[in-house]
């Protein structure tokens, strides 16, 4: 085993390479921050599109749509996300785990398997408003247009997920950097 002096010189080392991938990852932030509004504009752009040649029920509908988009894309996430660390945790289950625990963790995948289904079932619907949303617009918006609107789409789903993605990233880096600054203090 390696000298206390040597242990905390790389906790030290570490954490300068954890502080500099957290940069990193806040930098990315800026970035998709930035991705997000010019987005976010196009997306204004194509709702006045939309409200200057479409049916009130019509723009309603397109902007239902683009609401719940957001949300069932983010339960999703959430869902799939929150399934994944229980599905972990339960591949960790040994003979050695409680068996309150276990009895916990399989409930709660049973429950997050149960809603992480149903909430594919709205993104399948979802899906089917996408579709029958552009054959709307298809009467009303020229091919720039439409092309721009499913641009639009598209990259709203990207974003999302990227945002989601980088979220984690940066809890877990930041709670990486937590605990090993903690761990050389308590030295």
């Amino acid at each position: 085993m390696g000298r206390p002096s040597d242990i905390a010189e790389k906790k030290r080392e570490l954490i300068d390479a954890i502080n500099c991938k957290l940069q990193k990852l806040q930098e990315r932030k800026v970035a998709l921050t930035a991705d997000i509004r010019a987005n976010d504009l196009l997306g204004e752009n194509i709702e006045a599109w939309v409200e200057g040649t479409c049916k009130p029920h019509e723009v309603q509908k397109y902007k239902t749509f683009i609401k719940d988009l957001d949300k069932v894309l983010n339960l999703l996430l959430s869902l799939s996300s929150r399934l994944a660390r229980v599905e972990n945790a339960l591949n960790k289950v040994n003979e050695a785990t409680d068996s309150e625990e276990k009895k916990s963790l399989n409930e709660r995948h049973h429950t997050l398997s149960g809603q992480h289904e149903d909430a594919r079932g709205l993104k399948e619907h979802q899906d089917h408003r996408e579709r029958m949303t552009f054959n709307i617009l298809s009467n009303y918006l020229t091919e720039t247009q439409l092309q721009d609107s499913q641009q639009f789409i598209q990259t709203t789903k990207i974003l999302l997920i990227e945002q989601r993605d980088l979220d984690e990233h940066l809890k877990l880096t930041e709670d990486q950097l937590e605990c090993l600054q903690n761990s050389l203090e308590s030295r």
